[in-house]
């Protein structure tokens, strides 16, 4: 038998049990003594306070068992929620995320229908269920003023405990006209008595109701759960893999809480999709939740399918004629249906009446600028959550002055980053197609446009003029969001930070051209150029400018740098996003240039010296043309990562924001992600005007036959006259023959040779002008989407706040 003992120079060997004897007795005598001394303050202790609530919290939620001679699900929430109704709320702010997020998005909604007097009755009605200890309703007052803009508000939750603590807190706040109702949820009625003011009463009752972690807690899905959903709104953040799903149903199973996705399910079925937002917890492992914001479905009048009609006329420019006996008109159209041109959102809104499904989300929204688009497709994920460009690469004072843009102009321009696209619309021509195929650029396009309608000219400089804004996320959920489509939504409520992180220098260093401008920007840096290049973005003359350029130049242009990174191909798609065809066509030009055996093409020295003499071509032209610290303010951004007061584009004028600002401004802007083909073929003919296609034909294949379909499609949709401005990395694009051939008249009206500048972004080697001069053949048009036609069998589900 082993023993401890320990020694002293008066004491004996004493056994180390002795010592715990001793030291629980002294632990006990503190603890009675501090109880005394306690019990004796004058003041009581708040055990609803400091660590007694999350001892409590610990104790509900881990410890203590289930009472079982309960009867029914109220029995079974005051199990759970008695001992720790009076600390619910403080150890909730952290644990279930969300809520104020909710609240902002509802209450955003709220405003602008009361500024387009869509709640005509006055004041709103709101349900909060299962709304607990009241917590939402209070925290309303930081979006809505609850006591004026509301007229009654209900909070109906199940549970006594946490009903008592909600009556108690609205005696403090002496809010009246909330009323606190403990009943189940599923038989709660909007009273009809003489309490409630007719006249306030919604048409179609309520005006709001709210369900924070009621209805179904954290509906756990995997991407498969959704992939064949359009009604959705977006399928951005709802993955949790499989450990995810596992842990987190087996961790909340314990309290009885069910994640399965059923009950979400079900409420994108039910109701229509405006907002939808799939988020995590991070501090507290990553738990997910959801938040959800719908509106009916389901009508019994004729407006929604109507809306739709009108709706799919302003997509594809067709002509929209309000019929006078519609039942006649439609079986009419019915019969017509194979020569009628439908946009996919039309055609996928039939599909979804005929199934009794929400439409997708894109037709609830207050705005119907974005047009429907499936996100899972791969055409759309191969872009991953980035866009390309966080700005325009080219010159608009160009393009107005080669197409002196009119009112009466139908134009169809590709998205990139949207900055042309608002220059383009501050001329109001009828109407822009906005067109591309990944998706981000189009949700940058729509938080520009959703700016402008919901900001001042300050927060629109803060956000696109400097990149950064600190209160962005705050804007986004309380003012942006009634403005932005459910995709855009998610998008930007994920890359918040973007705007609102302290390093970097926000905005203009994302998306994936970042890689070229953050690596020049780290050249001077190692090479000590920092101070040039400031005075290079002060200087005031062109004089001044170009005695500054040689220091920079040398290191900028020094061939070596080109031979090792700029000539190499990774740099020129990852970071510059020039695609090999691109690439290809700018050493096809060097190699007729300068005479050389096109065998020698694939040598990487020729190739590289090709790349690096259009980079000289492209810069040293322009420092000796364009003043970059007034003018140019393409370069200005590259260098400083922001804008300046003087030099930015006009879309960040307060002129073009009165302009851009003002109702209907973007009635006429329509934004498409999808191929420039798949749009054209779906406009009707003989309807646009004008069509900047940039350099993106750049991207085709000489070998392919992509080319001579998009021409020919191009001259199927353009009006007589009508013209096509494009940009090309050659001086000779080999696709123009593709254009004369097809009814166009080819016309080159700018050149970049050596020494020149075209313009203030000088990129591109050529710009060129289409002009269509005769009709190509249409070819039949397929009869395959007959079956998709709107007839009367269709059944009669429409929008509930649809309005074009």
């Amino acid at each position: 038998m082993l023993s401890s003992s320990v020694a002293g120079p008066f004491w004996g060997p004493v056994d180390w049990l002795h010592i715990y004897i001793a030291g629980t007795a002294f632990l006990v005598c503190g603890f009675v003594a501090l109880i005394i001394i306690l019990s004796s303050q004058k003041r009581k202790i708040d055990y609803n306070s400091g660590v007694f609530t999350y001892l409590k919290f610990i104790y509900a939620t881990f410890l203590k068992p289930h009472e079982r001679h309960g009867n029914g699900q109220q029995d079974a929430l005051e199990s759970f929620y008695k001992t720790q109704a009076g600390v619910y709320d403080a150890t909730r702010k952290r644990l279930l995320c969300g809520r104020e997020d909710m609240l902002g998005l509802a209450a955003a909604q709220l405003k602008h229908k009361v500024e387009r007097k869509e709640l005509k009755s006055g004041k709103a009605i709101w349900v909060d269920i299962g709304g607990g200890t009241g917590y939402n309703i209070e925290a309303m007052s930081a979006f809505l003023p609850v006591q004026e803009f509301f007229s009654h508000v209900y909070l109906v939750d199940f549970s006594p405990s946490l009903c008592e603590v909600a009556r108690q807190r609205f005696e403090r706040l002496g809010w009246k006209n909330v009323r606190v109702i403990c009943q189940d949820a599923r038989t709660f009625r909007l009273p009809d008595d003489d309490k409630i003011d007719p006249g306030s009463r919604s048409s179609t009752g309520a005006d709001l109701a709210t369900m924070s972690y009621s209805l179904s807690m954290i509906p756990v899905q995997s991407i498969v759960d959704v992939s064949s959903r359009n009604y959705t709104g977006g399928a951005f953040n709802r993955h949790v893999n499989w450990l995810g799903r596992v842990f987190w149903r087996a961790w909340f199973d314990v309290d009885r809480v069910s994640l399965e996705a059923a009950r979400r399910d079900y409420l994108e079925y039910r109701f229509g999709t405006v907002i939808s937002a799939s988020e995590r917890n991070y501090l507290l492992g990553g738990i997910p939740y959801y938040i959800f914001v719908g509106c009916q479905k389901d009508s019994t009048t004729y407006s929604g399918r109507e809306a739709i009609e009108k709706l799919n006329a302003s997509f594809t420019e067709s002509p929209y004629l309000a019929p006078a006996n519609h039942r006649k008109e439609m079986e009419t159209a019915v019969e017509n249906s194979t020569q009628e041109i439908r946009s996919k959102a039309y055609e996928t809104a039939v599909i979804n009446l005929s199934s009794n499904l929400p439409l997708p989300s894109s037709f609830y929204q207050n705005h119907h600028h974005r047009i429907f688009y499936d996100d899972l497709l791969p055409k759309h994920t191969q872009f991953g959550n980035e866009y390309i460009y966080a700005f325009n690469w080219e010159d608009p004072r160009v393009d107005h002055r080669l197409l002196d843009i009119k009112r009466d102009d139908v134009i169809l321009a590709i998205t990139s980053a949207g900055d042309n696209i608002l220059d383009y619309l501050q001329k109001s021509p009828r109407r822009v197609h906005a067109v591309d195929l990944n998706p981000n650029q189009n949700h940058l396009l729509e938080l520009k446009v959703a700016s402008f309608m919901a900001l001042g000219h300050r927060d629109m400089w803060k956000i696109f003029g400097e990149g950064k804004h600190s209160d962005f996320r705050n804007l986004l959920i309380s003012r942006l969001s009634p403005h932005l489509s459910s995709q855009a939504f998610q998008y930007w409520l994920e890359h918040s930070h973007v705007f609102t992180s302290s390093s970097g220098k926000g905005l203009y260093e994302t998306g994936g051209s970042r890689h070229a401008i953050k690596m020049v920007r780290y050249l001077f840096k190692v090479f000590g150029l920092q101070g040039q290049v400031q005075q290079l973005c002060e200087a005031q003359t062109l004089a001044e400018q170009r005695k500054i350029w040689p220091r920079i130049r040398s290191v900028l242009l020094s061939k070596p740098l080109h031979w090792a990174v700029v000539g190499t191909e990774w740099f020129a798609w990852k970071a510059a996003g020039v695609p090999r065809n691109q690439r290809n066509m700018i050493v096809d030009d060097f190699f007729k240039r300068n005479g050389l055996n096109r065998d020698m093409k694939q040598a990487k020295d020729v190739s590289g010296q090709s790349i690096w003499e259009y980079v000289v071509d492209t810069l040293d032209p322009l420092i000796q043309e364009t003043l970059i610290s007034n003018d140019n303010y393409f370069y200005f951004l590259c260098l400083q990562g922001q804008f300046s007061r003087r030099c930015h584009p006009a879309y960040l004028s307060p002129k073009a924001h009165v302009k851009l600002s003002s109702p209907g401004a973007f009635d006429g802007l329509r934004i498409h992600t999808d191929e420039i083909n798949e749009v054209i073929k779906r406009i009707t003919p003989r309807s646009l005007t004008i069509a900047v296609v940039m350099d993106s034909m750049d991207w085709f294949d000489p070998e392919g036959s992509e080319a001579a379909i998009q021409a020919q499609k191009l001259n199927h949709a353009l009006k007589m006259g009508g013209r096509i401005l494009l940009r090309s990395a050659s001086i000779d694009p080999w696709y123009i023959r593709h254009f004369e051939q097809n009814g166009f008249s080819a016309r080159r009206v700018g050149a970049r040779f050596p020494g020149t500048c075209i313009d203030r972004v000088n990129m591109y080697a050529s710009t060129w002008i289409c002009t269509k001069t005769q009709e190509h053949e249409r070819p039949t048009p397929s009869r395959a989407m007959s079956a998709l036609s709107l007839d009367n069998s269709t059944p009669r589900n429409s929008v509930e706040h649809l309005e074009i």
